[in-house]
């Protein structure tokens, strides 16, 4: 039997948003993770629920803020190069605000993101994007810690096998253990867009 979340021990709320009343931040979509050595297990699954979720946001009129990482000219987060561009599957229309970040996963740090989500006056903020047990996963504690109500859409997000000092760890089951850390403690987890609208 599944032991209670902290959230659950806390009393904090695990209702669900409505993408009407949220800032929707899509985080590091870009074709970084398409290919070369940072490709991602799954990113065109993700990417594709990524696209429904914006189409339903933008549908419903949800703030939507998209972060893009910027590494410096010639690594594979080089915003000046078609590498380090969002994919063209989910760019930003117009009206719609992208936030650069450099130092760190969170994509609070050291941005204009917080002040941003004040101006849009959404408490709920719904988080999507790569890569699942990094930037998503501490963007999502940045939004707690700041007092807003994360929520991550699963199906939207995505990662990377890796390898550790005790054992292989592959994509799914990285992607699974970042999502049970939020679920854990920092926000509410949906499986698909389906679960917002």
């Amino acid at each position: 039997m599944a032991s209670k979340t902290l959230r659950e021990l806390s009393g904090l709320d695990n209702s669900v948003p409505s993408l009407a009343g949220s800032t929707v931040i899509m985080v590091d979509c870009q074709n970084t993770y398409t290919k070369g050595v940072m490709e991602l297990e799954g990113w065109k699954e993700a990417l594709a629920e990524g696209r429904k979720l914006l189409t339903e946001a933008r549908k419903a009129g949800a703030e939507i803020i998209h972060i893009q990482h910027d590494g410096g000219e010639g690594s594979p987060y080089d915003i000046r190069a078609e590498i380090g561009e969002i994919h063209p599957d989910v760019a930003p229309v117009p009206g719609e605000s992208v936030v650069v970040k450099t130092d760190a996963p969170n994509a609070f740090h050291h941005t204009d993101l917080a002040q941003r989500i004040e101006e849009a006056g959404n408490k709920d903020v719904v988080i999507a994007g790569f890569m699942t047990n990094m930037c998503v996963q501490f963007t999502a504690e940045g939004a707690f810690l700041r007092g807003y109500r994360p929520t991550v859409v699963a199906a939207a997000s995505a990662t990377r096998p890796i390898s550790t000092a005790v054992g292989e760890v592959t994509a799914e089951q990285l992607h699974r253990s970042a999502l049970a850390t939020i679920t854990d403690m920092y926000g509410v987890v949906v499986p698909s867009v389906d679960a917002l609208t």
